[in-house]
């Protein structure tokens, strides 16, 4: 049977060297595409081989060093599904040399691989699908990405006096899929009728939820840029509506209907954690948001094991373009609580998982535990 590799399809993203032997398959990670990309970013991959159940696989890609974060491929494992439901990883990976290096006999002629298991724009579309029909939420229109996809906001409760508004964003960068798996199943537990913290949440305050910021870049398999070649996560002080109108469209909603509460929702390549990005270098933090800060903090260790504080980004990682991250520049105009919350590539070192590492299920459950310290924010 004729080995192939294919990754012509929502999120596919590889570059094929030679794919004569399946002991001998030679790859390069794919830089971003978009109209004025540089080929700064590559890390992400997701692709289908075909007509090697049975034999033993060796697959290298020879540019791993050139990757944004090759600091991401220590300790790293390639995952992968028959049928791109159920994902594990390959505990024969490695990287040296330059190279990441992924061996593996599938049992199957079809199999799937990639950086993380994909979240595909199918599955956002069936999510929302899932809001639009729950009493307690519904979808709207922002406007137009770049290439004219919808820019869709789920807003759970309705507006009232004394209603705080909170504004939940993920996926910014496309590659990092974790983040709308942990929107997925925050929004289960939030539209749940039978949970009492869900309830009491829409009581307090109105959701406006933004599931993908970048649908674009998710679906031509981008790590970090929308189909302009912008980096959305670094266009907050100053979007335009022909490099980043994604952000400028959510900005401006923001600024109409006000925030209280603001997370940023990320994964991260190279640190085996999950933490917050907090806010102390804004200019103008002012004590009582420290407070609130360390409280919400606080509440969300307690609630979730996967969750720690020891292992984070150093202060002045920023620098000058501090905000013009989202985080940096809501905490800095509203004067609210504004996080950026980390997840892993790679697994969680605090709580390893030896067949899945970090994946879509334990980000869901990630999600479903935010609504707690959230509560907690909005009674405090």
């Amino acid at each position: 049977m004729t080995l192939r590799i294919s990754s012509n399809f929502d999120s596919g993203a590889i570059e094929v060297l030679s794919v004569e032997r399946p002991d001998d398959i030679r790859l390069r990670l794919r830089a971003d595409q978009g109209v004025s990309g540089d080929g700064t970013f590559r890390q992400w991959f997701h692709f289908r081989l075909h007509g090697a159940a049975g034999q033993g696989v060796r697959m290298v890609f020879e540019n791993a060093a050139e990757a944004a974060y090759p600091d991401g491929w220590p300790d790293y494992r390639c995952v992968a599904s028959y049928d791109r439901q159920h994902w594990f990883r390959i505990s024969s990976t490695r990287y040296e040399n330059g190279q990441l290096i992924v061996e593996h006999t599938p049992e199957r002629n079809s199999i799937y691989y990639a950086y993380f298991e994909p979240y595909s724009h199918e599955r956002h579309l069936d999510l929302l699908g899932r809001v639009e029909m729950s009493p307690f939420a519904s979808v709207s229109n922002l406007g137009a990405t770049v290439d004219g996809r919808d820019l869709d906001l789920v807003t759970v409760g309705r507006a009232a006096p004394g209603k705080r508004p909170l504004w939940i964003i993920a996926r910014q960068h496309p590659g990092e899929s974790m983040a709308e798996w942990f929107v997925e199943g925050l929004l289960e537990r939030l539209l749940d009728a039978a949970d009492p913290v869900a309830r009491r949440i829409r009581e307090h305050a109105v959701l406006y939820i933004v599931p993908n910021m970048n649908p674009d870049g998710a679906i031509r398999g981008n790590l970090r840029t929308n189909a302009a070649g912008a980096n959305l996560n670094r266009e907050w002080r100053a979007p335009s509506a022909e490099r980043s109108p994604e952000v400028l469209l959510v900005r401006q909603a923001m600024e109409t209907r006000g925030i209280d509460l603001f997370l940023d929702i990320h994964g991260d390549e190279a640190l085996p954690y999950v933490f917050f990005s907090t806010a102390e270098e804004v200019p103008g933090f002012s004590d009582e948001q420290k407070r609130r800060q360390a409280r919400f903090v606080e509440r969300f260790q307690v609630v979730s094991p996967d969750f720690q504080t020891e292992h984070g980004y150093l202060n002045g990682r920023f620098k000058d373009e501090l905000l013009s991250l989202a985080s940096k520049w809501v905490a800095h105009s509203f004067g609210c609580v504004s996080l950026t919350l980390e997840m892993p590539f790679k697994d969680n070192a605090n709580l390893p998982d030896g067949l899945n590492g970090w994946n879509g299920e334990r980000s869901k459950r990630l999600g479903a535990a935010m609504l707690n310290p959230i509560l907690g924010h909005l009674t405090d």
